[in-house]
């Protein structure tokens, strides 16, 4: 028999899925088990969350118990006798629910998963054993009761209306579906259902269309997933990428625009950004290691990417494309509108605690996450402030209003040190040095510690013969950077000295930087030698051995 799940049965087991989708029962008992599977699926119908429902695996025993031997499996007549009970008692709930029954083969046994996607007709009720009947819902990895747990009247109110993904296109026909892109789907996905030849069978299992009148129609993630040009359905449904330049009018100096199937045009982009992703490995004095750091780390690039194509809206009154804004000091990724109800700013710190509020695209979640382009369950947040930390960038900020959602990436600050000395070049060939001095003074002010920034502004005023204020800068370097990165800027600065004629102050701040030079460090050799072989009547005895 053909599996009839929209995924591979072994992502189920092995917990690619996350926890609150996926509940597991060892063996059937209608007495026991029954009872429980029968109010795990009400709560999958209600999909509190909109989280797509979720799945019941039985002949499984649940990771957590410890058991080696995870795949208990069933014999055929519990299999025939399970699959009549949850039928009949799934039949009897109110309103009445039918869920996804798909026998299948795990390590050559046989297990029953059940498959309860959300319900159109929520909320459902269930009776507790032989007692009260109730409106059961997800909590956490827990099956519980919504009024008991304080969420019965926000069921209610939100558990009628159909997420907007999951909703037929009124304007869209079947034809505009593509079966190819459905079958490239169910592949990526290791689905047994890429085996089902009819298509209009795959697509109704998938649930990607539904009954009207008497005929099919695609829903909504089904045309943003599978048709050529979702834009002719949603305006919204593409992301634009640009990149400005660092001068005052904030020029664009390029825009790539990515279109087409939501998942294939979320790949490109992210391959595009790594792209643009530089490295820099820095040797470390005195320590074998070599340190390393990105200009923006590309985990925290793909996963704010990724909720902004999965949070935003793509309702057709939507036309902003999601949009990555690069800049030279950040990337800002950009969706529209702003986060649903219940969330505040204070939800978006770190490590604060995000409330369990309904998600807006139940289905475009469930697809990104099938193809590992999104990561579990509320995990996006937490990723992206640790591949900030990680690499030694400042920490990501997150802003919104009721129209849009930002996340900002601040860069690296040593990359903002080279991005600012690139931009000074160009603007220097341009527009002139002015324009050149202006860049770097104003990159410095922002990164006082970088010492590629305050060599470049020192040598800039140097050039200007004004070493008065190049000492300021000097010494504000001097009191805000570490001493790993003064020794370069000190070299400078003495060589600056040097050729102003000034070698007894280079010599003084020699004498006071209180380092041996390595040999490289040709100036500030050259003056050390000079500073221990001038006798007391600062004659050069450098030429005896």
């Amino acid at each position: 028999m053909l599996s009839v799940l929209p995924i591979n049965v072994l992502d189920l087991v092995n917990g690619r899925t996350e926890s609150v989708r996926v509940e597991f029962k060892a063996s059937w008992d209608e007495h026991t088990t029954g009872q429980q599977v029968l109010t795990t699926i009400c709560a999958f119908a209600n999909d509190f969350q909109n989280l797509n429902g979720g799945y019941v695996v039985i002949g499984v025993r649940d990771a957590e118990t410890g058991d080696a031997e995870r795949i208990a499996g069933l014999s055929g007549e519990a299999i025939d006798k399970a699959q009549r009970w949850i039928r009949g008692r799934c039949k009897a709930m109110r309103p009445s629910y039918a869920p996804v029954l798909s026998p299948e083969k795990l390590d050559g046994k046989d297990v029953l998963v059940v498959w309860a996607p959300a319900s159109q007709s929520r909320p459902h009720r269930a009776p507790e054993g032989r007692g009260d009947w109730k409106y059961w819902i997800r909590v956490g990895s827990e099956t519980a009761d919504a009024q008991a747990n304080g969420q019965l009247t926000a069921l209610l109110a939100q558990a009628a209306p159909i997420p907007w993904d999951n909703q037929v296109a009124p304007t869209a026909q079947m034809e505009d579906l593509r079966e190819g892109m459905v079958r490239e789907y169910l592949h990526d996905a290791r689905s047994a259902l890429r085996e089902q030849r009819d298509a209009a069978t795959v697509y109704r299992h998938l649930q990607i269309t539904s009954r009207v009148n008497n005929h099919e129609a695609p829903r909504n993630v089904g045309l943003l997933f599978f048709s050529d040009d979702p834009q002719q359905w949603f305006p919204g449904a593409r992301i634009v990428v640009a990149r400005f330049a660092a001068d005052s009018a904030g020029r664009v100096q390029d825009e790539f625009v990515f279109r087409g199937p939501l998942a294939g045009q979320l790949r490109s982009c992210l391959r595009h950004l790594e792209g643009l992703s530089r490295s820099h490995i820095q040797k470390q004095r005195e320590r074998s290691q070599v340190r390393g750091w990105v200009n923006f780390p590309v985990p925290a690039l793909r996963e704010a990417l990724v909720n902004a194509v999965f949070h935003r809206s793509y309702r057709p009154d939507v036309m902003e494309p999601t949009k990555v804004c690069l800049y030279p000091d950040r990337v800002e990724v950009i969706s529209y509108p702003g986060p649903v109800p219940g969330i505040e700013a204070h939800h978006l710190a770190r490590d604060a605690s995000v409330p369990p509020v309904p998600n807006r695209n139940p289905r475009i979640g469930e697809f990104l996450k099938t193809l590992d382009l999104a990561e579990g369950y509320r995990t996006g947040l937490p990723a992206i402030y640790r591949a900030m930390e990680e690499n030694g960038s400042p920490a990501p900020e997150f802003d919104f209003g009721a129209d849009w959602f930002r996340a900002t990436l601040p860069a690296h600050p040593e990359y903002a040190a080279v991005s600012a000395l690139e931009d000074a070049a160009y603007l220097r060939a341009v527009s002139g040095e002015d324009d050149a001095f202006r860049r770097v003074q104003e990159a410095w002010r922002a990164n006082v510690g970088s010492a590629a920034l305050t060599v470049e502004l020192i040598r800039l005023l140097a050039d200007q013969e004004d070493l008065e204020r190049a000492a300021e800068v000097f010494g504000r370097f001097r009191a805000e950077a570490s001493p790993a990165a003064a020794e370069n800027v000190t070299n400078t600065w003495v060589e600056i000295l040097i050729d102003h004629g000034r070698e007894t102050e280079a010599r003084g701040l020699l004498q006071a930087h209180g380092t041996e030079p390595t040999p490289k460090d040709t100036t500030l050799a050259r003056c050390s030698r000079q500073s221990r072989r001038r006798g007391p009547n600062n004659r050069d005895y450098s030429h005896r051995t």
